[in-house]
């Protein structure tokens, strides 16, 4: 992979209508591992730029639209050709930005591209309808087809921003959408860059990208041209959401945080493999992931072994900078996610909890760094906002149960309902298990975005969210139906005797 990219080399534009602009605003955008560094700058569109965008995505629509989804799967295998050649540069200007290591800010470029490939292979059944013939009393024959819906907007957050933008966007272009992308403000340059690159290749207007002020970007979910928005984020910002949207009665795809519970059942496999992917599914991205884990129930009898077994990993963490040879932990993205953290373990602390820490804070230019030492917290009060609440950090409750009822029971005790996971040596014991977590994706002996089925259907229950993302699902989420009713005369002829 290349060297670390200068930092202040790194300056993004807006691309609307096919052509990239520059504007006198910008956005700093900061390293949340060195204090005081910047590294870069991002353009920061006003209402008029938003407006442009909208305008110019509309222009586009029909056209795009009016193509076979084979035709535009032939144009979009063209637009993604080459995206992989600045993969490196990608991953570390998103590592800087974001601050999670190099290797998971490269695999986040990668998954854009597997996404968007996968997505085009469904391209026969996208314009697959059916046909309803006559029935006793309907007397017509029925023709169902799927039509996209118009421009859409997508908004993808700071923590796999390129990596989750490839579980809608694609599908949304596929289904004969426009679209709008808007880049997270405080890790914008990444994720423009590599958007821009593939809307270069599309038709002008197909796909634009905005960056800039929150404040300045609502008209990507209230102006009466956007025809659905689709937000990955926090279940704060999907509420908003949904207020904006209301206004205008635009649709709204919503992947919120989650709470995910990980069973570990009396007969559990705890090798090296299986808590090697527990520990990957805890802590990748500094616990920044929606669908962490973000609670572990573990059978009694169990219960040592699984905390020894995550300890001695933890043990070899070491917190650094994201692109510095051996860091295996990188910082917060936020102060105050930092500080929100902090507090959940001060709390456990307070509270009595057996709470375990892990490795060194960083000297040097890292000092003052959004850096927090990993922690389990052994047996808390199940009270305790470490377990009620999503961390979004590098600290997990680690919590005993006797019997299989009472940690289904406490698994689906939450607000939210994204993933979860049953471990067990058992397939009935899973699969018992498993249909009964009330979530949108279960993992049998594994859990987190390494393992997820880039085919299948995703998103969440309850306050996670709803729509789906991802396989023809994703694609439905950007259709409507429409039905044409043709009377049948010998249908109509039969009624009347």
């Amino acid at each position: 992979m290349s060297d670390t990219i200068t930092a202040a080399a790194v300056r993004t534009g807006l691309f609307i209508g096919g052509e990239e602009r520059f504007t006198e605003e910008t956005l700093t955008v900061a390293d949340p591992a060195k204090p005081g560094v910047i590294v870069g700058e991002a353009a920061s569109a006003s209402p008029d730029d938003v407006a442009e965008a909208v305008a110019s995505a509309k222009a586009a629509y029909s056209s795009w639209s009016s193509l076979t989804a084979p035709e535009r799967a032939a144009i979009m295998a063209e637009a993604i050709q080459g995206i992989a050649d600045e993969r490196d540069e990608d991953a570390a200007i998103l590592s800087q930005e974001n601050g999670k290591v190099r290797f998971e800010a490269w695999v986040d470029a990668l998954v854009f591209e597997l996404r968007w490939n996968l997505a085009l292979q469904l391209a026969d059944e996208v314009d697959a309808g059916k046909v309803l013939e006559p029935a006793p009393g309907i007397p017509v024959t029925t023709e169902v087809a799927y039509k996209p819906l118009g421009v859409t907007t997508i908004i993808v957050p700071f923590n796999w921003p390129i990596a989750i933008l490839g579980a809608s966007l694609p599908h949304a272009l596929l289904a004969g959408n426009t679209a709008i992308v808007k880049p997270p403000p405080s890790a914008p340059l990444a994720t423009t860059r590599v958007v821009q690159r593939v809307a270069a290749k599309l038709p002008p207007g197909v796909l634009n990208v905005v960056t800039g002020r929150d404040e300045n970007m609502s008209l990507l979910i209230s102006n009466t041209d956007i025809a659905k928005v689709c937000f990955t984020g926090s279940v704060g910002g999907g509420k908003k959401m949904m207020e904006m949207a209301s206004r205008s009665l635009t649709r709204v795809t919503l992947e919120l945080g989650g709470n995910d519970a990980a069973v570990f059942a009396e007969d559990a496999i705890l090798d090296d493999t299986h808590l090697d992917r527990l520990f990957a599914a805890i802590y990748d991205t500094t616990g920044q992931i929606c669908m962490n884990a973000k609670r572990v129930y573990v059978h009694r009898s169990r219960l040592d072994e699984l905390v020894a077994g995550l300890e001695e990993r933890l043990r070899r963490t070491v917190l650094g900078y994201g692109l510095d040879e051996g860091t295996t932990m990188g910082p917060l993205h936020q102060p105050a996610q930092k500080a929100f953290v902090e507090d959940l373990i001060r709390e456990a602390k307070d509270s009595g909890a057996d709470v375990r820490e892990f490795g060194e804070l960083p000297g040097g230019d890292l000092e003052g760094g959004n850096f927090v030492r990993p922690a389990l917290v052994i047996d808390p009060d199940p009270s305790l906002r470490v377990v009620t609440m999503e961390q979004f950090g590098p600290v997990i409750p680690i919590i005993p149960f006797d019997d299989e009822e009472q940690a289904i029971a406490a698994a689906n005790n939450t607000w939210g309902g994204l993933c979860g996971s049953v471990w067990t040596a058992s397939p009935e014991t899973a699969k018992r298990i498993g249909e009964r977590l009330v979530c949108g994706y279960v993992w049998v002996n594994d859990h987190g975005a390494t393992r997820l089925d880039l085919r299948a259907p995703f998103g969440g229950m309850k306050q996670s969210g709803f729509g789906r993302e991802q396989g023809i699902e994703g694609v439905r989420a950007f259709q409507d139906t429409h039905s044409i009713a043709t009377i049948d005369p010998e249908a109509l002829a039969a009624m009347a005797h």
